[in-house]
């Protein structure tokens, strides 16, 4: 079997990749007691051969001539389980590796349908526009080599219109993602006629990026799918494709709506890799920070990219990529390499830069990349040494796909975590030698969720009229015509009842509905980000990032250059920035504010019957107040600013822990320094349900407030004010995505967890590792107890022990 290995000679002016440089590396790090002291994992797993298989006796023979023009004369033993279920007409999910050749388990079957049938015809999603593109290349390689006439295309926002009408009624594949399926072609189905009267297989690339309110949302375009495809006379197989997830055939079965056959065990050859957990030093024991983690990362990055190893960093946020970015390059000048060599790609940058930069990695003109999540993702790019994520993702299933981008290609490969100060990095730090080697998380999703349901039957509705008695995929029938019920009330059907007495429901609106059914979490609403000085559009923002990074005075950081703001054009969602030189980048403050819109249960603590725990819709209000400025190296806060921008309000499901005024008023201690006490709990709550949960911190929120919405919940303890502290843990998806109720299931269990996370925790005072930064200095004269021995002491009030 051919290797598809392609040498890298790195970049114009960047140091020639060395054949023992990774190994280089490593060696020098672990001789430096400056940095090997602070290694708190290092593990190196051993190559494994290939199992490889004949090519199936039934592959089409201009499809096996296809394999034999490019050396691939035999299969992995998973991509030859996928050809013989998928021809067999029955639904399947691979699960396997990064770089395991998942493709060919699609592509295969597909190109043998064609081959066999001139009118056979295939769906492919994938969750984004570039994923698409970078198919698509492939795909018409691969047909163009079998002599096949179909044409594979992809159909998005970008497709011109004569290109449409060709996908339409010529091409054999359409390359599509999940928003262009649910607004431009499940609503004008007639004009697809073709394509559904003769769609074989429906392929879902990246089965894992969707989770939550998208996975909830593409299961229903999936049962509007199958609806469409049976109303036209097919009934299309099912062929997923997931990056390690902990639950591959359970999500692909609920996605699909019936039962779906796993294949888990690759037969794919992999490289030795090296993985490694940094943890910063400590710079301040008292307050439990550590060594910036950027700047870490940068320097450890800096060592590979001196030794000529193709490195892929990944950074948390924008702001990071940009920083990270900057440093990099000021690192390396005074090593001669170009700043060519050094790249940075996140979202927000337009379409033609991202390509670019793609075909510069596949190319070896790139040494080294510094990217958001944007690159988790399987798009093609090449051969990559070492992988280096500066902070940790929030997931393991995450950490692994991040991880997998390295050693493509066969090769001894790094994998390096530097773990932040954030109390979830320093939990993975601690106990990295069991972590890693855990499960890995389950993907969630609701499909049944009572809002994202109604809006997807309505779509449907407006497809084909519903009869009446009609399913809608696996949804109980009395929940569909409780739906339907409620759309005839709305004015938006219309029924009309047959002489036998049947009904069906027909769309009575002028409104089109799919336009106003976003299937992510964040709008459709971006704002263009324009340089007024070049007269130029430079890239884009979403709705809800442009009030923390595109506000005036902010410093928008893109490719390695400062822009302030100089203007931001609200209502028409145009940004206006112009070049400067700084030495200080910006980072905004956010006030949030959460309160209780309605209840959906609750129930007392058994250690406490008057501190109640309810869980319920809740409603999110976020304000960006101000803004920071940072200098850059020396991260020292340098100045504030004003921000007037409109409140962000999101309703969400959230879980609350309800303490009575009463006994903040029985603490032996001032009111402020008992509900900064709480604050400490909301803290490492938070903490302990990420990790008890294993779910991403960043998609649960806390807060401390009062409860609002007083009708819904129990009556106060007479007698106290009208303040009673809330610990609440909401999820920050519109909507929420489940993870609410499970906190409130764990309720109980939660709050012993966050006890012993905090007695467990070595610090004095209380640190970012268990309840946060400390209150600050006392007045003087006073002596108040720390943070952590409050939040301790409320616990022991409320009966709480810690579980082990």
């Amino acid at each position: 079997m051919q290797n598809h290995d392609e040498s890298l000679n790195g970049p114009r002016r960047a140091p020639r990749r060395r054949p023992q440089g990774l190994v280089q590396v490593v060696h020098d790090w672990r001789a430096d007691t400056r940095i090997s002291r602070n290694l708190t994992y290092h593990a190196r797993s051993e190559p494994q051969a290939a199992d490889l298989v004949p090519l199936p006796a039934n592959l089409a023979t201009n499809v096996r001539s296809a394999m034999d023009r490019r050396g691939l004369t035999k299969l992995y033993s998973h991509q030859r389980q996928a050809f013989e279920l998928a021809t067999g007409g029955r639904d399947f999910v691979v699960a396997t590796p990064t770089a395991s050749g998942k493709s060919l388990c699609f592509n295969l079957p597909v190109l043998n349908a064609l081959s066999e049938d001139a009118h056979a015809r295939a769906l492919y999603l994938f969750p984004t526009k570039a994923l698409s593109r970078d198919q698509e290349s492939a795909l018409r390689s691969l047909m163009n080599d079998a002599s096949l006439p179909h044409g594979a295309i992809t159909y998005d926002g970008d497709t011109p219109g004569d290109a449409r009408r060709a996908a339409r009624d010529r091409s054999g594949i359409i390359l599509t993602n999940p928003d262009m399926l649910h607004t431009g072609i499940l609503p004008h189905h007639t004009n697809w006629a073709r394509l559904f009267a003769n769609l074989k297989y429906v392929v879902i690339d990246e089965l894992h990026a969707y989770r939550g309110v998208f996975g909830s949302h593409l299961a229903n375009v999936l049962r509007r799918l199958n609806r469409i495809a049976e109303f036209h006379g097919s009934k299309p197989a099912f062929l997923f494709a997931s990056a390690t997830i902990g639950n591959p055939d359970e999500h692909a079965s609920c996605m699909a709506g019936r039962a779906v056959t796993l294949i888990g065990e690759s037969g794919a050859p992999t490289g030795a890799r090296r993985v490694m957990v940094y943890n910063p030093p400590i710079v301040n024991a008292e307050l439990g920070i550590r060594q910036s983690y950027v700047k870490a990362a940068v320097h450890l990055t800096s060592d590979l990219v001196r030794e000529g190893v193709s490195t892929l960093v990944f950074g948390q946020s924008r702001n990071n990529v940009e920083v990270m970015l900057k440093y990099l390059r000021d690192l390396l000048r005074r090593d001669n390499i170009s700043s060519d060599a050094i790249v940075a790609y996140r979202g927000g940058y337009l379409p033609d830069v991202r390509r670019r930069i793609e075909q510069q990695l596949r190319d070896g003109e790139i040494l080294c990349v510094v990217a958001t999540n944007a690159l988790e993702l399987g798009i093609d790019i090449g051969s990559l040494e070492a992988v280096v994520c500066a902070g940790y993702p929030g997931t393991l299933a995450a950490l692994t796909q991040r991880f997998g981008r390295g050693g493509r290609r066969g090769g001894e490969s790094l994998a390096l975590l530097v773990a932040s100060s954030a109390p979830l990095d320093q939990y993975v730090a601690r106990e990295a030698n069991g972590l890693l080697q855990s499960p890995i998380e389950s993907a969630r999703i609701d499909p049944d969720n009572a809002e994202i349901l109604v809006q997807h039957i309505k779509c449907a509705a407006f497809e084909l009229p519903f009869e009446g008695g009609e399913s809608f995929g696996e949804v109980p029938d009395d929940v569909v015509q409780d739906a339907l019920d409620f759309l005839v009330e709305s004015h938006l059907l219309h029924p009309v009842s047959s002489s036998n007495g049947a009904t069906r429901y027909h769309w009575a609106s002028d409104a089109y509905p799919a336009n106003h059914v976003s299937l992510r979490s964040v709008g459709w609403d971006n704002f263009v980000i324009i340089d007024i000085e070049e007269n130029r559009t430079m890239a884009e923002m979403d709705y809800r990032s442009t009030h923390t990074m595109l506000h005036e005075q902010a410093i928008y950081q893109h490719a390695g250059e400062q822009y302030q703001v100089e203007k931001l054009d609200f209502e028409n969602h145009k940004a206006f920035v112009r070049k400067v030189e700084s030495d200080y980048f910006t980072d905004a403050m956010t006030y949030v504010n959460v309160s209780v819109l309605e209840e959906a249960q609750h129930s007392a603590l058994s250690s406490m019957e008057d501190v109640t725990i309810g869980v319920g819709d809740v409603s999110v209000i976020e304000k960006v107040v101000g803004y920071k400025k940072i200098k850059y190296h020396s991260h020292e806060n340098v100045g504030y600013g004003e921000v007037q921008l409109p409140e962000m309000q999101m309703q969400t499901t959230g879980a609350f822990w309800i303490i009575p005024e009463a006994i903040v008023q029985a603490m032996p201690v001032v009111r402020p320094v008992v509900l900064d006490g709480i604050h400490g709990l909301a803290y490492a709550l938070h903490t302990v349900a990420s990790v008890g949960l294993m779910i991403d911190p960043r998609d649960l929120g806390h807060s401390l407030g009062d409860r609002k919405g007083e009708g819904e919940l129990p009556d106060k303890a007479a007698g106290t004010p009208g303040f009673d502290p809330t610990i609440f843990l909401y999820d920050r998806i519109p909507g929420g995505i489940g993870l609410a109720p499970r906190i409130y299931d764990e309720r109980e269990v939660l709050l012993r967890r966050a006890r012993g996370l905090i007695t467990q925790c070595p610090c004095q005072e209380g640190c970012p590792c268990c309840v946060g930064a400390v209150i600050g200095d006392a007045p003087e004269g006073i002596d108040l107890p720390s943070r952590k021995l409050i939040t301790l002491r409320m616990l022991d009030k409320l009966g709480v022990t810690s579980v082990h």
